[in-house]
């Protein structure tokens, strides 16, 4: 595999206010929210003069699409990591390749869900601030509120990014950890990124919402472990068997759904921690996080806190974190009407 971006800075965390949701059971009353020094042209408020409704826009607009299917939440969230990981947060995820060679046609992308909905959004927003709020932070900001809706914190994101020109398939590829990860992989995903084994065991915690198609993981966890046509010995043999119901053996293309969290997928909580622990997470990169010292001693944390105040504010360091991924700012790139613009 083939890594070629620098490693980034790694900065020291600060402290900044976020709002929480009313009546969320104890959360934190003051969080850290937002990591050291921020990245040039970006701020929290970016658009308080030239677009202020924004954030109340991008609300309206979510509860509005998880009320119709609350799964749209948790596919937003996704979305964002799809964007940012690769060539950074620049919507260039939202590109179309007419010669079927853009990140959309990549093997990782498949499955993705929320091209029609950041449209959505973006419309609502253009409707009020014409070419002026990016498609980039326009996914951000959806991300941090299909959290919230998901009875998550509702930390502060920094904006202003600005669209990317350029939609590469080999990035996608290159870029995206698959879910039957290792642990040295998924560090080494990270740390290209400049992101850390903190980053890497936060960040998938967003995985205690939403659901997975049996195609993702069937394979590696119920029917070929390792080529060798068994079922993960790690893998809990009672929720293995459940798993079974649902998927196929030998179905490659299995779109059948199953919850990420089978406890609680619509509330974003710890329970995600909790299957790590007892076995029962669904992918190889989820099980991978008990094959180190750190990530493990995290995720016994985690899956005995009493509340989730820590993962809420790890949560919104990590996410700014992967928010600052190779952006583009000021007279960089570009501010689309439209997010899905064609290329080449």
């Amino acid at each position: 595999m083939a890594f070629r971006l620098p490693l980034l800075p790694v900065v020291v965390a600060a402290l900044a206010a976020a709002s929480w949701r009313p009546g969320l059971a104890d959360p934190a009353t003051a969080v850290g929210a937002l990591p050291g020094l921020p990245v040039a042209g970006l701020a929290v408020g970016f658009y308080n003069e030239s677009c202020p409704q924004v954030e109340d826009l991008v609300l309206a607009e979510m509860r509005a699409i998880v009320a119709k299917d609350w799964t749209l939440g948790p596919a937003l969230l996704r979305f964002m990591f799809h964007d940012c990981l690769v060539r950074g947060c620049d919507a260039s995820i939202m590109l179309k390749s007419r010669s079927d060679k853009g990140e959309r046609d990549a093997v990782p992308s498949y499955g993705l869900r929320g091209y029609d909905e950041v449209e959505q959004i973006k419309a609502k927003v253009e409707a009020a601030c014409p070419l002026t709020v990016s498609c980039a932070d326009i996914i951000a900001l959806a991300a941090r509120d299909a959290v919230y809706l998901s009875n998550g914190p509702r930390y502060p994101v920094e904006a202003g990014r600005r669209d990317g020109k350029v939609s590469a398939k080999y990035d996608a590829d290159n870029d995206l950890p698959p879910p039957s990860s290792n642990i040295v992989d998924l560090k080494t995903y990270f740390s290209v990124k400049g992101m850390g084994w903190k980053d890497l065991v936060v960040l998938s915690g967003s995985h205690t919402i939403g659901r997975a198609q049996c195609s993702t993981f069937a394979s590696d966890r119920l029917y070929n472990f390792s080529g060798k046509g068994e079922q993960d010995p790690s893998l809990n043999k009672t929720y293995a068997a459940t798993l079974r119901e649902a998927c196929e053996a030998g179905l490659e293309n299995d779109t059948t759904p199953v919850e990420m969290d089978p406890i609680s997928p619509r509330t974003f909580d710890l329970g995600y921690y909790r299957d790590v622990l007892s076995n029962t997470s669904l992918f190889l990169s989820d099980q991978a996080l008990m094959n180190d010292r750190w990530t493990r001693a995290y995720v016994e944390r985690m899956a005995a806190a009493e509340s989730p105040e820590e993962f809420f504010q790890d949560y919104a360091v990590a996410m700014t974190n992967m928010g600052r991924l190779e952006v583009l700012t000021g007279d960089n790139g570009e501010i689309r009407e439209t997010c899905a613009a064609f290329v080449r």
